[in-house]
Formats: C-alpha cells, structure tokens, sequence
C-alpha cells in the first residue's frame, strides 16, 4: 500500500491502523502478556515472539509476514510516520520482549555487517557447526558497513546494489536482522530511499504450489519509487533454486512455481527495478551464482563480552548461577566457540542453568554432578530441563511429574521420528500436515515441554508452520529416535520405506550411519552422528537413563561403536571434514585416545612431532588444529611434518592464529603449497615461521606472490633458509605493496649487499614494518649503505637486527648519518661487523642528536679505550638510550673509566653489558663510584672480568647507597671470601637487588656463612647463582639453613660445589622444610 492510498474502501484512519497491526506483528510486540513463564527448573523462558525462530536456529521472532492488504503473501508496508505505534519508538517505557538486546535481539552486533566477498569453500559444503569449529569462531576478514549503508553505493561512482544477500550461520540472528531493519525503516531512521518494504518469508512461500509476481509484490507503485523486496530464509526453501535450468518469465501475472518466482526476480527478468535482500544459511546461499550477487554481507557472532551479556541476563535473580555458567563457558573453549553463536549460547545457558541447579539428593549424599564435558552432555541435560516436570509437579516422588515424563518421552518419540526423516530430506520447516503423518499432536506443543523443542509460527496463508527451536535439537532428537529405532528395526532406516538389505542388530545400524555420514558430502548428518556416538558414552546414558534411554541398554555398545569409527580414521585415511568429524564423534564416545598422543607433542615444550617417533596421523593432527587449546594461539608443527602430510592440512592451516613450521626440511615445491594458502580470501594466519628449512629462490618468490594479496600476515620467519639476493629481491617487491607484514627476518640467508639493495627499497616505502632481521646475511659496507639512505625516508622501522655482517666502519658511519635524521628506529643491533673505534666515533656522534634510539649493541667488535672515549661522550649527551651493550671488545680498565664517568652523570641508561673486556679492580671501583651517584641503572653485567675482591668490595660498598640496581651479573670475576663477604654485608642493607649472579668464582665457605647472614635479613632478593664455588657441604649447609628465616627468595642454584648425592638429598628436604617455595638446584 502506498502512501497516497488509503487502501480498499479504508479512511487515512484506518490506513493508520493497518500498519500499526503489521508494524506489531513484524516487531513481536505482545503488550497482552508481559509475565515470562517459567521452563521446568525455574528458568525464566524466553518468551514465544523471543524464543521462536526465523528458521531452524534462528533467532528470529517467529513472524508469519501475512497476506497484504488485498490478500497477498507479502505484507507491503509504506513508511508513515504518523502511523508508527508509539510503543516501537526508543523512548518508549511500556512493555517490551523481556531481554530482547541480549537473547538474539538487535543490539550494536545487528548494526554493524561484515562486507564480504562471496562464500568460502568451507560455508559453501559443510555444516554450520563445522564452519564455527574450524575457523574458532574468528570472522572472515571484512570490511564492516553500518546496517544504514547496506544498500547505499560504497562508493561516488558505484550504484546501489540490486540483489544482496546476508548470510550466517544458524542461530546467528538473521531474521532478527530483518525485523530490526523493518522497525527502523518504519520510523524513518534508515532506508529512507525506499517508499516501499515487501517483507516475504520462504514459510510463507512454501504454502504455495504456484505465484504469479502481482500477487507475490502487488500493483507496481504510480509513481516512481525504490522498492525493496526482502526474502527471508532462503534455507528454509521448499525447493532449490535451478539458474541453470529454469525458465525465463517476464509476466508478472502469469503463475509459475514459487522457485522459479524467485530465481526470475534475482535475475531481474521480473521487477528489474526492485532492489532485493535474501537471507540465508551460508550453503543454502550458494545456489545463487555469484555474478547475480551485487553485495554479500555477513551477520558476525557474539563477542566474548556479548556471551557474557547474555549468559547473565538469563539468570537476572540469581548471580552465583550466573556466574557457575559463565565460568564454565569459558573453560570450554569448544563450548565458548559454539557460544558465539546467540541462540546456541541461550540453549547453552538454559542447560547450563539446570546443571548448576542440579542436586541428585540431599547435599551430603552425593558430590554435585560434574560439568557437561561433550556436545552431547550438553543437550543430555537439555532434555532433563524440559523433561523432567519437577517444577510442574512438585518434587521427585510426585505420581503427576511421573505421568507427565511418561507423556513427555512418548512426544519426544514422535518429534525425533519427525526429526530424522526431516533432517534425511533438508527438511526443516514442517507444516501440521507433516505433524499428522508422523503422529505430532499440535496441541502438546503449546506448553513446556513440548514448546522447548518445536516452535508454532502462525501463518495467514494457510496451515501454521513448525520448526525445532535449533538446527540441533532437530539432530539431537534425530538421534536419539534413530538410537531407540535400531533396537527393533529390521531394515536400514535410512530407505525411508525404499526395498533396503536387512540390518539386524545396533550396531548394524550404527555401521549404516557411519557410512552415510562419512559420505555425504555436505556434511549434513555430521553432528547427528555425533549425538549418536555421545548417546553411547557412560555419562550420556546416565544423564537420560529412564527419561529418553533405556538404562543400561546400550552399555555393552561403547567398545564396538569406537572401533567402527576408528576403522574410519587409519593412519593413511585422507583429511577431510568428515574423517575430522569422525574423531569428534569419538570425543563424544569419551575414547579420543587417537589424539591424546598428538596433542602432547604438540604442547610438549618445543619437542614437536619429532617426540612422536613417528609421522603423525594427518587426520588427528587436523582435528587438534581445530580444537586443542595447544594449537589456539600457535600451531607447532616443526620438526617431523612431511610435505605430503602438510598438503592434507592446508584447508584447516587456513584458519589457524600462528603457525610454526620449523625444521621440517620443506623445499621449494612445498612454498607453493603455503602461498595458495596465505593467498586464500579467508586466511587468518598471522604468524608463520619457516626457520630452519629448505626454502631457496624459488621458494621465496612462491611466499612473495602471497604476500601480494594477503591482508592478515603480520610476522614471517624464513631465518636459516637458502635464499639468494633474487629471492630477496621477490620478497621486497612484495613488501612494497603489503600493508600488513610487521616483522620479516632473513636472518642466515646469504641476500649479500645485492638483498640488502632490495630490501633497502622496500623499507624506503613501507609504512607497516616495524621489526627487521638481517643477521648473518653476508652484508657488507654497500648494503648497510643502501639500509641507511632508506632509514633516512622509513618511519616505520623500530627494530633492527644487524648482527653478524661485515659493514665495518665505512657501514658503520653510513648508518650514523641515517640515525641523526631518522625518528623512528628504537632498537639497532650491530654486534660481529667488525667496527673498530672510526665506526663508533660516528656512531655515537649520531647518539648526540638521536632522540629515539633506547637500545644499542655493539657486542663483539673492536672498540679500544679511545672508542670507549666517544662513548663515553655520547653518555652525557644522550637522554633516551636505555640499553647499551658493550660485550666482548677491548675497553681494558682506561674504557671503563671514561664510561663509568659517563654513567655517573647519565639518568637515561638502564642496562649496561661490560662482559669480556679485559677489566679489572681499576673499572670496577670507577663503576662503583657511578653507582653511588647513578639512580636509572638496573641492570649491570661484569662477567668475565678479573675485577678480584678488590673489585668486588667496591661494587658492594655502591650497593649500599644505591637503589636503583636490580640485576648484577658477577660470574667467573675472580671473587674470594673477602669479595663475598663484602657482598654479604651490602646486602643485609640493601632493598632493591633482585638477582645476583655468582657463578664461577671461589667465594668458599667464609663466603658462603657471609651470605647466609646477609639472606636472613635481605627481603629484596628473588634469584642467587652460587654455582661452582666451592661451598662444600658446610656452605651449602649454612646457605639452605638460611632460607627458613627468608620467604622471599625464589631461586638458587648450588650445583658444583662437591656436595654429593646423598649431602644433595639432605639438603633438598631440609629447603623443603624451610623454605618451600623456593627453586633449588643442586
């Protein structure tokens, strides 16, 4: 009806009052009952507009759009702001849908879609449980658009989309979505563009044999406008969609099948002008080909603050029970996965309650009942709730709870026969016609229990339409009907009445299904299989026993069942989705022993598969992908993955965080394989290492064609590879155009001065790398030449690693004139590149007016007291520099001088590394005096120097004033009793020492008593290493006898000091005693 009709025979007032009754039934309003009844436990139930479905797992209010005003399907509406009910406006304060925002309605998560481009492989062929579990519920990479910019042009010079379809799982909300959409169009605040909205349903649409267009839409408009026709439920379709074969139709009054309806308007052969939104499941969505499709959006799932939302909101009255479901969400991450989908959160939060309500008997009988474990634990105490009466009837021993449940199992029969041949034919919405034939009263479904399973939508074309409240109940109940029919069935169940071998016997029929589950190749009977596999398992049978399940029936079934999975998963079987779902079958039969095995390996401390001993099985290795908590931040697959194994992996590779596939020996051919993966629209990999490995020129250009395209990578290790300067030069090409990539190394890889060009032009333009490793890389003077004129242009850079080259002085300087310009980089890494005191003059000479470096490592060069000098200089000017690594050069005593003058007056640096450079008493008493005034640094490191006792006591008398110092590295430093005495005494004062490092030096026992008496006192020290110092059994005695009066300290080590076994067990049950928290090495 258009604006400026009043319709047949009808006053502007009653014009008014028409869309009023539409725009409440399309919102759920019902302002006659706000009471919210009550399920069987005592948890609120989500109302019948709420709990009702748009299709099987919707979360839709369960609409029927009616006829239109002059008896069509499509219940046309025009925007007339003077007609909007007051109720649907946001002021509003009368009544509402008790927890609509949280429990599926719309909210922040409806206003905001995923722009996606097509389906993936995975949302086209596999089930919907499937595509939430492999991907862990992580969205596709998309761009979001406001639900207001839905059929808007993206762009200036872009159109308006004709046909657009969203997609999501289901249970994600989309006829929610729709609703949403309706109300907010009907009071003007979105798709002002359209004059008119022809909601239609594919319920609706399943009435009807034949449709004319006119009768499906109306009258076209008099005058000009947009019109925007919405099918909901494409999934729910009577009959496929057939592009490829039906026949065109540009009649709008001729009367043709209702798919063919469909297909010739998304084609535009009927209304060209009409703009067109189908909702749907993501496989249902795939009949419509994509070159018809003009935008695809896609409805995201529930965050992790959303679950949370909505697991409290369903226990408003009681917050403990609350919180006992939602803790229990989180440590299942499987269960927490699933929850991301909103009304398998609400039916996972309506089991839950019953199981924290749950007391077999009185409290000290009997421990609570633990949690769910599996899928089908679960909905084993789904059932319970709906089932069990006990609030209807008053308690346990109630003859009326008993008749009831007596009742309750013999509809729960008839709906899980109506299930299965349902769910056998992609049947998901039934009609009362289905209901007589398979023996369903209609009238049991108005009330608990019956309204917990199957829910009534009421129509005005014709016959009311039912569906179950979740795709998986439909498949629980399928079941558990197919369970109980095996006992007694002679043929297979799955002829439906067709002439069919005999099947005698359980596990006959169980055979039967396994192979037609493992079969189909949509995956469609996956999760019924696994609820028949978890109907098997002890603690399903106990959980049911006597509700649905004959007690102990099936026990002697659990053995046999698991090896006629088994047998479909040998250790050469082909990775597929339904070899996957065969190893979660045996999860729910509790006899996952295939994957125990693997999944140590894979979180067993860096050992990886090669602690197998052998390959593994490529099946398990991809269900563990999917659902170890081992694999959810990283998958380790080094050392053992055979290319061949790899290639089998690559489909559930796509959806994994990181990826580490070190050490396996991959080749070239092998990196084609993995950049048809990071090339894929749906790859979520973000880190990927392939240290260690055999990857050459080829293999590098295979990766750098990826990186092209791929838009979710941020870090990749190639270090320990083969990969010249072309390869190099690939992977800088790539980089010039990928703005994803954060982190590259190519450390040991030979890219010579001819890489480090490439690489250089890369990092001139790149605005995303941060980090760089180019360590060992046979750069010389010209490469680092090449680095610095473009660290003068990056911004971006803040870590680079240079280690191990050959850039010498004339690099060295080149760089030095990049830091005096360059803004960005924070860490530089110079140590083995031969710089002598030249390089170091520049460098630090470029540390005067650098403002951004904080660490620096000049390790293992050839700096001399004069370099140490420039250094030193450097110190009093710089006021950012953090880290200063010195290790390794030839300071001498003179060096050190000069730069513990420095640190003196320094109030930036917070590490210095001095190690191996020939110092002696001389630096360190000078070191000492720096730290008496010095109040930044925490950190020192004189290990392996001769500084002597002397030494010592110097930096021991520095500890007594000093409070900044936390970390001191004193091995092999040639200190005797009088130096460990010394120390001792520093640190009965001092309060800020967190670490001290003695290894390597002969403090003995005097040394030993003397630190003793500092521990009985000290309250600051975490960790002691006084290894190799020849306490004896006497000093290790006094130390260990110590620690009972010190609770602070965490660690210590006393090995090699002759204590000997049986002295070493004395001692450890003694620190045991005294001190059990603290970490003893002995």
């Amino acid at each position: 009806m258009r604006q400026q009709e009043a319709g047949p025979g009808g006053s502007p007032g009653s014009r008014a009052l028409q869309v009023k009754a539409l725009v409440d039934q399309l919102a759920g309003q019902d302002c006659r009952s706000p009471q919210v009844p009550q399920t069987p436990d005592g948890t609120p139930e989500t109302p019948p507009g709420l709990h009702s479905t748009g299709r099987p797992g919707g979360l839709g209010w369960g609409w029927g759009w009616g006829w239109g005003w002059q008896g069509l399907p499509g219940g046309a509406c025009s925007r007339s702001p003077a007609a909007l009910p007051s109720h649907l406006c946001p002021a509003d304060s009368g009544p509402r849908r008790p927890r609509e925002a949280t429990l599926g309605g719309a909210g922040p998560r409806q206003g905001c879609l995923l722009l996606v481009e097509g389906l993936s492989d995975l949302q086209r062929g596999e089930h919907d449980f499937t595509q939430v579990e492999a991907t862990r519920g992580r969205a596709r990479s998309a761009k979001p658009i406001a639900l207001e910019r839905l059929f808007l042009p993206l762009s200036r010079v872009s159109a308006p989309p004709r046909v657009s379809i969203t997609v999501g799982v289901a249970g994600v909300g989309k006829s929610t979505l729709v609703r949403h959409f309706f109300r907010l169009w009907a009071q003007g605040q979105l798709g002002k563009d359209f004059s008119l909205v022809l909601p239609v349903t594919f319920r609706e649409l399943n009435t009807h044999e034949k449709l004319s267009a006119h009768r499906l839409v109306g009258p076209a408009p008099a005058t000009p406008a947009r019109v925007l026709l919405i099918l909901d439920g494409l999934d729910e379709g009577s009959r496929p969609l057939d592009f490829s074969n039906t026949p065109a139709c540009s009649d709008p009054q001729r009367e043709i099948q209702v798919d063919g309806l469909v297909t010739n308007i998304i084609r535009g052969h009927l209304f060209p002008e009409v703009s067109v939104w189908v909702t749907s499941r993501p496989g249902a969505a795939a009949q419509i080909p994509g070159g018809l499709v003009d935008r695809m959006t896609e409805i995201r799932g529930f965050t992790e603050a959303e679950v949370a939302l909505c697991l409290e909101q369903m226990f408003p009255e009681d917050p403990a029970l609350a919180h006992r479901v939602l803790s229990q969400v989180r440590a299942d991450r499987a269960l927490y996965l699933m929850c991301t989908v909103p009304a398998f959160c609400r039916l996972a939060g309506s089991a839950l309650g019953h199981w924290g309500r749950h007391r077999p008997g009185p409290p000290d009988a009997e421990p609570p009942p633990p949690p769910p474990q599996t899928l089908s634990e679960l909905y084993a105490w789904y059932f319970r709730m709906a089932l069990s009466g006990e609030a209807q009837d008053g308690g346990p021993a109630s003859p009326r709870r008993e008749q009831v449940a007596q009742a309750a199992r013999k509809m729960v029969g008839t709906l899980g026969r109506l299930a299965f041949h349902g769910l056998l034919k992609g049947k998901y919405v039934f009609y009362e016609a289905d209901l007589k034939a398979f023996g369903v009263d209609p009238a049991v479904l108005q009330s608990p229990p019956g309204s917990h399973f199957l829910q009534r939508e009421d129509t005005r074309a014709s016959a009311a339409a039912y569906c179950f409240t979740h795709l998986s109940l439909q498949e629980f109940a399928a079941a558990a009907y197919y369970q109980g029919a095996a006992r007694r069935a002679v043929f297979d169940l799955f002829a439906d009445g067709s002439v069919s071998w005999p099947r005698l016997g359980f596990l006959a029929h169980f055979r039967a299904a396994a192979q037609r589950a493992t079969r189909a190749e949509d995956g469609s009977l996956d999760v019924f299989l696994r609820f028949l596999s978890g109907l098997l398992s002890p603690r399903v049978n106990a959980l049911l026993a006597g509700i649905l399940l004959v007690p102990g029936e099936h026990r002697a079934h659990g053995a046999p069942a698991a090896e006629i999975l088994q047998a479909c998963v040998r250790p050469a079987t082909a990775v597929s989705a339904r070899a996957v779902n065969v190893l979660r079958c045996l999860h729910e039969l509790q006899r996952a022993e295939v994957a125990r095995g693997v999944e140590a390996a894979l979180g067993g401390g860096g050992g990886g598969l090669a602690s197998l001993g052998g390959p593994a099985p490529p099946v398990a290795l991809a269900y563990l992908l999917q659902v170890s908590d081992a694999c959810a931040h990283e998958a380790n697959l080094s050392l053992g993955l055979s290319p061949a194994a790899l290639q089998s992996l690559l489909p559930q590779l796509l959806y994994c965080r990181g990826l580490r596939l070190d050490a396996n020996q991959f080749q070239d051919p092998v990196m084609e394989l993995l950049g048809s993966i990071l090339s894929g629209k749906d790859c979520c990999i973000e880190t990927l290492s392939l240290a260690e490995n055999q990857i050459g020129n080829k293999g590098a250009r295979a990766l750098a064609r990826s990186l092209l395209v791929n838009r979710s990578l941020t870090t990749l290790d190639l270090r320990c590879n083969n990969i010249g300067p072309p390869g190099a030069k690939a992977l800088a090409d790539a980089l010039k155009i990928n703005r994803t990539l954060a982190s590259l190394s190519l450390q040991s890889n030979l890219i010579k001065d001819d890489g480090a060009r490439s690489v250089a032009e890369a990092l001139a333009a790149s605005r995303t790398l941060s980090v760089l490793h180019l360590q060992k890389t046979a750069i010389g003077a010209p490469g680092a030449q090449h680095l610095s004129h473009a660290l003068k242009q990056n911004r971006s850079l803040k870590e680079l690693m240079f280690s191990s080259n050959s850039i010498g002085d004339e690099g060295t300087k080149a760089l030095a004139e990049a830091l005096k310009v360059n803004e960005g980089l924070e860490s530089l890494d110079l140590q083995s590149n031969s710089i002598s005191d030249a390089g170091v003059a520049a460098l630090t000479s470029a540390l005067c007016t650098n403002q951004a470096l904080l660490s620096l490592s000049l390790r293992e060069n050839s700096i001399s007291p004069e370099g140490a000098q420039a250094v030193a200089h450097a110190l009093r000017a710089n006021g950012t520099l953090q880290s200063l690594d010195l290790t390794a050069n030839l300071l001498h005593d003179q060096g050190a001088r000069a730069i513990a003058a420095a640190v003196g007056e320094n109030r930036a640096l917070t590490s210095l590394h001095l190690q191996w450079n020939f110092l002696q008493a001389g630096a360190a008493i000078a070191l000492g005096a720096a730290l008496q005034l010095n109040r930044s640094l925490a950190s020192l490191d004189l290990q392996e120097n001769a500084i002597g006792d002397e030494g010592a006591s110097a930096v021991a008398s520095a500890l007594k004033a000093n409070t900044a110092l936390t970390t001191l590295h004193l091995q092999v430093t040639s200190i005797g009793d009088p130096g460990a005495q010394a120390l001792g005494e520093a640190l009965a004062v001092n309060r800020t020492l967190e670490i001290l490092d003695l290894r390597g030096n002969a403090i003995g026992i005097a040394g030993a008593k003397a630190l003793a008496n500092a521990l009985k006192v000290n309250s600051s020290l975490r960790r002691l290493n006084l290894q190799e110092n020849s306490l004896g059994m006497d000093g290790a005695i006094c130390v260990t006898t110590a620690l009972s009066r010190n609770h602070r300290l965490q660690y210590i080590n006393l090995q090699g000091n002759h204590i000997g076994e049986s002295g070493a067990r004395m001692l450890s049950e003694a620190i045991k005693t005294n001190a059990p928290t603290c970490t003893v090495e002995m």
